[in-house]
């Protein structure tokens, strides 16, 4: 049985990233061409697909891990009858080729330790030749090369690499495993513990920038280095998750692949860095969006690759039986084709709010922003996908018409507050005109609420952004109506679901888990509303969700009390920030955000 999703840790070196089990296993190793495949497996847990498992031998519970203070080092203790034994995880700051250090350390008695290691190159597809080397051993297949060096001996068996050692209390047994294109020499050793101690020292760096404060600090700090982590330092890009195809539904067939940069992530990130003093990491995030996005408007994508590739093809992978039976396997994602009218909002807001912060002007991003707009004064009233990505037929999604609408009030705002030009008196006129027809068709006065597309009886926690992005306020009669139901009808357990999945509205079988960054959602605009307490418990509910490394998936499965979806997911992390900074402080991003 492969580990529950909650049971991995993330490591990294914010251009490759990998997941590490209470097991000791690594099951999931992301290269650093996101397209190219990984040398392990979808948190398979077997060897048929791929894994790096280093753990005792004779059994031993992992008693205790955590990440070292203020860091991405990882490190897991293990109790047995022989002794007691630490496995340290880190993949330090990146030199030229990525790397992944493991150091076993005796802490009491003499442990037997195993080993094992299968290498599957190409999504768990291929078997690569392995030939010793000096210090080890190299595995090449197609593009790639690992190379896995250590002292303890190594042999064959199965088609995977042994070992089996002991170790001492005092003792430190290293492992380096590094990547390097299969046509380059075997890369130079590195020193592994001038390795960790750098990995350790660079994040610890890092995190003495960070303003964040309040109760919730520990918190806050967890999720900044996972956003962190999730960024492509060369790009600015941020993935939406480390993996693909950890299922939303356990068993089902909502499985994608999260690898990739949303638009739509933009501002809620953006705000996240700004607020907690990370102003190089939002300043590179913009510069990010702006080159994806260059080129015609009409060609806009609601994602984009880590550099900014436009082909995300969608593909299945039949030889993966996928996570507990859930298939099918994909990579590449096709909703980078649709249609959502909601992107053009939250790019215009994200420049919007960058000007806001201070951050340095940027003429060719006004022009861009003007051909946005130019864009979607045409074509806004046009039914789209919608922010859900819906597999089904396009809608006049009310959430979709709204963000339109926050398009054009960030480019009028944007002439009146910092004097660009633009033609604001027929911007003026457009922001009305999509204010009273969502108003007039987004709304269900049987219902007294905002419903998901117009003519519809069904509602979207997508519409708690309302109050958020400033469309209505808070005390609006109709965003309280829209509050009361999603509380009524969506809620599960104090979480938010989506919406009511059903195959005739997104085109997939119904169900689902909850969904964590809507229930931030709902904590920030019972905060805007005055219910504090309210705001408070579900806040705090939401924290108790995190595994033990302080890490949240993108939803929750309430029947079986367990994390679901890809992992770990960068938009529920960025809700944490955010709603943590909107309780601790009066003038936090929902408060920020809707006075724009």
């Amino acid at each position: 049985m492969p580990s529950r999703i909650e049971d991995y840790a993330l490591i990294g070196d914010c251009q490759t990233a990998a997941l590490v089990g209470r097991d000791g296993s690594i099951d999931w190793l992301c290269l650093p061409r996101f397209d190219s495949g990984a040398c392990f497996a979808a948190l398979l847990g077997t060897t048929e697909h791929g894994r790096w498992l280093l753990a005792p031998a004779h059994g031993g519970a992992c008693a205790r891990r955590h990440y070292r203070q203020d860091t991405l080092v990882l490190e897991s203790e293990y109790d047995t009858p022989e002794g007691t034994v630490a496995i340290v995880d880190c993949m330090p700051p990146r030199t030229q080729e990525p790397e992944i250090v493991r150091i076993v350390i005796g802490r009491r008695g003499r442990v037997t330790m195993r080993m094992q290691l299968a290498i599957r190159f190409d999504y768990g597809s291929t078997v690569p030749w392995v030939r010793r080397i000096d210090g080890g051993l190299r595995a090449i297949a197609g593009p790639d090369s690992l190379v896995l060096r250590t002292a303890v001996p190594l042999r064959g068996e199965n088609l995977t690499t042994v070992a089996e050692f002991t170790v001492a209390e005092g003792e430190r047994v290293p492992f380096v495993l590094t990547w390097n294109p299969s046509h380059h020499p075997p890369p130079a050793a590195i020193d592994p513990e001038e390795a960790l101690r750098f990995a350790e020292h660079s994040w610890r760096e890092w995190t003495a920038h960070c303003e964040a404060d309040g109760p919730w600090r520990e918190a806050v700090v967890r999720s900044l280095i996972t956003l962190k982590a999730l960024t492509y330092a060369p790009t600015g890009g941020i993935v939406a998750a480390a993996t693909t195809s950890l299922p939303e539904s356990l068993g089902g067939v909502r499985n994608w692949d999260y690898r990739f940069c949303w638009l739509r992530d933009a501002t809620f990130t953006l705000y996240a860095f700004l607020v907690s003093g990370y102003h190089d990491e939002a300043r590179a995030w913009r510069q990010w969006l702006l080159r994806a996005v260059a080129g015609k408007p009409s060609e806009l994508q609601i994602m984009y690759g880590i550099g900014g590739e436009r082909r995300l093809t969608e593909l299945e992978l039949p030889w993966l039986p996928g996570y507990e039976g859930a298939a099918p396997v994909r990579i590449g994602n096709a909703a980078s084709r649709q249609l959502q009218w909601d992107v053009y909002g939250e790019i215009l807001d994200t420049m919007y709010q960058c000007r806001r912060a201070g951050l340095e002007g940027n003429e060719p991003g006004w022009q861009l922003e003007r051909a946005l707009l130019d864009f979607l004064e045409s074509a806004w009233d046009q039914p789209d996908e919608g922010i859900w990505e819906v597999r089904g037929p396009r809608r006049e999604f009310t959430h979709s018409k709204m963000m339109a609408w926050v398009a054009v009030d960030r480019a009028v705002k944007s002439v009146e507050r910092f004097k660009l030009a633009g033609p604001t008196d027929r911007w003026r006129a457009l922001r009305t005109t999509i204010h009273e027809q969502v108003c007039q068709g987004g709304f269900d006065s049987e219902l007294n609420a905002f419903v998901q597309f117009y003519g519809s009886k069904l509602l979207d926690a997508s519409l708690l952004m309302m109050p958020l992005v400033g469309f209505l306020p808070a005390q609006d009669p109709r965003v309280r109506g829209t509050v009361d139901a999603i509380e009524r009808h969506l809620m599960r357990d104090g979480f938010v679901a989506r919406y009511a999945t059903r195959e005739s509205v997104d085109g997939l079988p119904p169900g689902e888990g909850v969904f964590l960054p809507c229930t931030f959602w709902m904590a920030d605009i019972l905060a805007l509303l005055g219910r504090r307490d309210d705001a408070l418990r579900i806040f705090e509910r939401l924290l108790a969700l995190r595994n033990d490394v302080g890490l949240l998936s993108e939803q929750y499965d309430v029947g079986s009390q367990r994390l679901i979806g890809n992992f770990p997911q960068a938009f529920s992390h960025v809700g944490l920030v955010n709603t943590a900074r909107n309780l601790a402080r009066h003038d936090g991003p929902a408060e920020h955000r809707r006075r724009s």
